[in-house]
């Protein structure tokens, strides 16, 4: 059996985080602005997919406590319905990260004045979801940081940056990336940890505190999760 150790941070944000899932925004007049409308809609289909995967994993993982456990710890036809949620999953990302690639060939980056913001959100989540490709990942990130200031939004900045440090055994910056393992919330290491929460500020994200006991919420977990100081990523 694989061992049950997942990235929850952004799973959970991708549920619940407040995008636009049903329309293009049309706040201020935004849809008549945006240069690729088609594009706009066919991202949001796109995380249209990924997020029914991740909602039906998160509930099943939930209900039946497979988080954060050995998988041979469960029963069998538990884990062998958790590991073909997993797989469903993930085949969408695979498939979204081929066509993700295509797209950024033909049209650069997609930000919010390309497909609108909730269109650019959707495009961030799914990169944001594309781990089995780290460079590509990267690519993306320069990309972003290549747009002009108010076309990408700095919280999508901060959660690519530490997607990518913590998936290559690095400290991230911001914090927001954490794993669930023995039913507890638990952060990858964080660079100067005790400053976190003044660059948290400074990208438009909560603080660290606020954002841990959301996911603890989110995954139904009832204890507080240890200190980030001496946790090593995989």
């Amino acid at each position: 059996m694989r061992s049950n150790r997942f990235c929850v941070a952004v799973f959970a944000f991708g549920i619940f985080c407040s995008l636009d899932l049903n329309g293009v925004s049309a706040n201020n007049g935004e849809i008549a602005k945006i240069k690729e409308p088609e594009l706009a809609q066919q991202l949001r289909a796109r995380v249209d997919a990924d997020q029914a995967a991740r909602k039906e994993w998160v509930e099943f993982g939930t209900s039946h406590k497979a988080f954060g456990v050995d998988l041979a710890e469960l029963d069998p036809l538990i884990a062998e319905q958790f590991t073909s949620l997993t797989n469903r999953m993930e085949g969408e990302d695979k498939k979204n990260r081929i066509w993700l690639k295509d797209v950024i060939q033909k049209h650069g980056w997609p930000g919010k004045s390309l497909v609108g913001t909730d269109g650019a959100k959707n495009a961030w989540l799914l990169v944001q979801h594309a781990d089995q490709d780290r460079d590509f990942q990267r690519a993306c990130l320069k990309k972003m940081e290549e747009l002009p200031q108010g076309d990408v939004s700095p919280k999508d900045l901060a959660y690519l940056t530490d997607r990518i440090l913590s998936g290559t055994s690095q400290k991230q910056k911001y914090g927001t990336q954490a794993f669930l393992e023995n039913g507890k919330v638990t952060l990858y290491p964080i660079d100067d940890e005790e400053h976190v929460d003044e660059r948290r500020k400074a990208m438009g994200l909560g603080t660290l505190a606020e954002s841990l006991a959301q996911l603890e919420k989110q995954y139904g977990v009832s204890k507080p999760p240890e200190p980030a100081n001496g946790n090593k990523a995989p």
